[in-house]
């Protein structure tokens, strides 16, 4: 069984972004969503392992996604990966059940050291 992840941004290039910044065994499973409501009625239909989620997005943002996640019940994994870098944010998206912040740009070294940190990879 493979491991799956969903990138959630807005940004086409910062989705691939993250994807290249994963490690090689982590890039074969991997989803797209270009929204948050994208990736909510993506993570209700097909379990997924980890969630790479932005805040700042159209039509339902990174903490409508945590909270849903929540209230929904949704077993995954997530990472929030944000130009947000508010530290009243970065807690509360901790308190909504995410891993970890990731500020942008993303960093290669940065996003193995977290996943490593949590058993991920």
């Amino acid at each position: 069984m493979s491991f799956s992840v969903l990138i959630c941004d807005d940004s086409a290039l910062a989705r691939k972004s993250v994807r290249r910044c994963l490690p090689e065994e982590l890039q074969e499973n991997v989803t797209f969503a270009a929204n948050g409501q994208e990736a909510v009625d993506y993570l209700q239909d097909n379990p997924t392992d980890l969630l790479f989620l932005d805040l700042t997005m159209p039509v339902l943002d990174g903490v409508g996604v945590l909270e849903a996640i929540k209230r929904e019940k949704i077993e995954v994994f997530v990472i929030v990966i944000s130009g947000d870098v508010q530290p009243q944010m970065q807690s509360r998206v901790r308190e909504l059940g995410a891993l970890d912040f990731i500020s942008k740009p993303i960093d290669s070294e940065r996003l193995t050291k977290v996943l490593q940190t949590f058993g991920l990879y």
